[in-house]
């Protein structure tokens, strides 16, 4: 069992969840907002998506991350930042000619996918690490394209956090070190429960950490009812969690939440278990990250850090 754990706040996410919640936070100023009141409830990591502002659908842009970024660094609430770099991966075939993408296709390349990561420097960037049926449309990631991608996370000297949605993803990881393109101990992040990938139980996250080389730091979450479940079960297992308003937008049964209440209950749940929620601090130390104030890595563990 993991006694030390970094939990991980999902702040809004990419899908249409924003008109069905009205703790869902769009604007740059709500996401910030957002990533401070999971920072003073007790999250190790902030994980970041960005929406346009005036519909609440899908930005890539630099200037809204950037906004964010700002407001939160600004704060007197330290939390490590993690940047979505997974954007512009949802294809949805034309029903007239399916060469080509319908509505509702969104398709970046990595260097795209990259660009606020390079430009902001977070201490944590996502990447995902395959392509599967998500829902009703495919989310690509193609091999060569996760190789480039690698690279330039690689020489951006960030840390990637690798999102591994089924077994196959995590071969494919392997392989990315195995090649050179990921620099340290790796971090794993097991998405479970997303149709059509893998699903949010015992035996498919047991399965999944059994594939992680021996050297990896892993973290799991279960989207809707599964995630209080999964934060239990990851820890159980040796690993890290995750919660947030990305993954599941009630705190319990007809009950909408806050990014805050989750992380209040994941962090009682932890306690209850015997466990401890790592700082900001204690997490830069564990995973060496790169301090955000000095710019240097933190090497040396600090406060309860196992």
């Amino acid at each position: 069992m993991n006694r030390n754990v970094i939990l991980t706040c999902a702040i809004t996410g990419a899908g249409d969840t924003a008109a069905k919640s009205p703790h869902v936070p769009v604007t740059p100023k709500q996401i910030a907002d957002s990533c401070i009141e999971a920072a003073r409830a007790g999250a190790s990591v902030a994980h970041i998506h960005v929406r346009d502002p005036e519909t609440g659908g899908i930005s890539h842009s630099v200037e809204h991350f950037r906004e964010v970024m700002e407001r939160v660094r600004e704060a007197d609430a330290d939390i490590v930042m993690n940047i979505t770099a997974g954007g512009g991966g949802d294809w949805i075939p034309d029903a007239e000619d399916p060469t080509r993408g319908g509505p509702g296709t969104d398709i970046q390349t990595p260097a795209e996918r990259h660009a606020p990561v390079a430009e902001l420097l977070p201490e944590l960037c996502t990447l995902d690490c395959g392509s599967l049926n998500f829902g009703d449309m495919v989310y690509v990631n193609t091999a060569d394209w996760l190789r480039e991608h690698a690279r330039l996370v690689q020489a951006a000297g960030v840390k990637p956090e690798l999102e591994c949605f089924d077994l196959g993803h995590v071969w494919f990881a392997r392989q990315l070190q195995q090649e050179g393109l990921l620099d340290g101990d790796p971090l794993y992040q097991l998405c479970l429960g997303i149709p059509w990938g893998a699903e949010a139980d015992t035996e498919t996250m047991l399965a999944m950490r059994n594939k992680l080389p021996e050297n990896a730091n892993w973290a799991a979450f279960g989207i809707g009812r599964h995630q209080m479940p999964m934060v239990a079960q990851a820890m159980l297992l040796g690993g890290h969690a995750r919660v947030g308003l990305e993954d599941n937008l009630y705190l319990e049964k007809g009950v909408l939440a806050t990014n805050g209440q989750l992380v209040e209950k994941a962090g009682t749940l932890i306690e209850n278990l015997g466990g401890r929620v790592m700082t900001p601090a204690e997490t830069r130390a564990h995973l060496k990250l790169r301090d955000p104030r000095t710019g240097k890595v933190v090497e040396q563990a600090v406060g309860g850090d196992a």
